[in-house]
């Protein structure tokens, strides 16, 4: 029994001494494929989707190609013409589940391009590993995060139950009104029987991912004013301009009295509302510019008024029509548009974020599973194509992996890490994997202990 003992050793030690050679002819596998991921989200960047004229057929022709390599099944849907959405999908070994939806919008805010220090659609790399590009927070990087999620997934040999489909909607930036509301309404979309979605949500400047319930909805107020015109060396009371002061002031002071409580660690960003001004029309126009001994008799304003789903809207609706525009100074106001925040039965537009919620469970254990850390959940600030989905009584979550990394969404110089972006596919393909092996309790499978 000694001699074949004798011949493994001599065979292992062999293999020893041949070793280093091995691995130097060899190239790391982690470093290629590190390298190729990096270098499709490069190529998703450089596709200039900026609204108001996204180039949608590259972008589609790009997705659909990272599909067919997924060998996942697609289709191209524009219920407005040439307002493209790609749906893929991955199908599960059990129908009869409900399906995950994950969700990504293809178009991307305009930039100015002499502000940036790289073009805004080279996805330049710098010597800190920062990829340059706008949308590369906002949120190009989700929608190629889901996808080398399933390429590793794939890989591995995993097979999911549920159904996964993710959707690549056109324009999110300028409403989602034929996008993502029409696609949420349509009878594809019951037919996808979805269960629960996940959307975007925001960088986080600390080692905490920041997850979102809920959004503000947006009320777009424009205030007029009227008066009598007068010559401009005149001093006369009620004015269309000093009435439109004094409600500019009135609003100035409530903006304040929100933002403190947010200064003051009060209350989160989502949890108020917030009031900006995005216009000031008034003057008569001349030749060379306005007309200056003229004081006007009509002014408006436009404000960007964000609301929570839990905030007070009777009051804010009185305040509106009693200080901010009373007719008693001739005043008058409209909406421009008026977000929903409400469900049919009166119930704030929220996911539950408790055990109620096992989504929401599946979601903190995954991203714990992931090595990574969650925030406290937040109202999301401003809006995303989640809200579409919220009104339906689905739950929506809104969660984009960057954590230690600055908020750039439609700023100058918007970029990712490419470290922080290879993170966040591991946390996807983490969630991924929980949430397309989920059997509720009582129903038929492999249990979540197993997951």
């Amino acid at each position: 029994m000694e001699k074949p003992y004798t011949f493994n050793l001599l065979h292992l030690l062999f293999l020893y001494l041949l070793l280093p050679f091995l691995s130097n002819s060899i190239p790391p596998p982690a470093q290629t494929d590190h390298s190729e991921i990096i270098s499709r989200f490069q190529r998703y960047l450089q596709i200039n989707t900026s609204q108001p004229s996204p180039d949608y057929q590259k972008s589609t022709h790009f997705i659909l190609s990272q599909a067919d390599s997924l060998s996942l099944q697609s289709q191209v849907i524009e219920f407005v013409q040439g307002k493209p959405i790609v749906l893929l999908q991955w199908p599960g070994s059990n129908p009869s589940l409900p399906s995950i939806l994950l969700n990504s919008h293809t178009d991307v805010v305009p930039s100015e391009y002499s502000k940036w220090v790289h073009p805004p659609f080279g996805a330049h790399i710098d010597e800190q590993g920062n990829i340059f590009a706008r949308g590369s927070q906002d949120m190009k990087c989700v929608g190629m995060q889901y996808l080398e999620a399933i390429r590793r997934l794939r890989s591995s040999g995993f097979c999911p139950k549920r159904s996964l489909y993710l959707s690549f909607v056109p324009d999110e930036e300028i409403d989602s009104r034929d996008g993502a509301e029409m696609l949420a309404s349509s009878d594809v979309f019951k037919n996808m029987n979805v269960d629960i979605v996940l959307d975007e949500g925001l960088a986080s400047p600390n080692e905490n991912y920041r997850v979102f319930y809920g959004e503000r909805a947006p009320w777009w107020l424009v205030i007029k004013s009227n008066g009598a015109p007068g010559h401009g060396a005149k001093l006369y009371e009620n004015s269309a301009m000093e009435n439109l002061f004094k409600s500019i002031e009135s609003i100035r002071r409530f903006r304040a009295s929100q933002f403190d409580l947010v200064k003051a660690g009060l209350k989160a960003e989502g949890e108020v509302i917030s009031v900006n001004m995005a216009v000031l029309k008034a003057g008569t126009p001349s030749p060379t510019g306005f007309v200056m001994n003229l004081q006007p008799s009509e002014a408006e304003a436009g404000f960007d008024i964000r609301i929570p789903p839990i905030g007070d809207l009777e009051s804010l609706e009185k305040q509106i029509a009693e200080e901010w525009a009373p007719a008693s100074r001739n005043m008058t106001f409209e909406f421009k548009a008026k977000g929903i925040l409400h469900d049919d039965l009166g119930r704030p537009l929220v996911t539950a974020t408790d055990s109620s919620n096992p989504w929401w469970t599946l979601l903190e254990e995954a991203i714990k599973k992931a090595n990574g850390k969650i925030g406290k959940p937040e109202i999301f600030p401003a809006s995303t194509d989640a809200q579409n989905f919220r009104k339906l009584g689905l739950p929506a979550i809104g969660f984009s992996p960057m954590a230690n990394t600055p908020i750039l969404l439609h700023d100058h110089n918007e970029f990712l890490n490419q470290a922080e972006y290879l993170r966040g596919i591991e946390v996807y393909e983490s969630i991924i994997k929980a949430y397309t092996s989920y059997i509720p309790p009582g129903g038929h499978g492999d249990s979540r202990d197993e997951l």
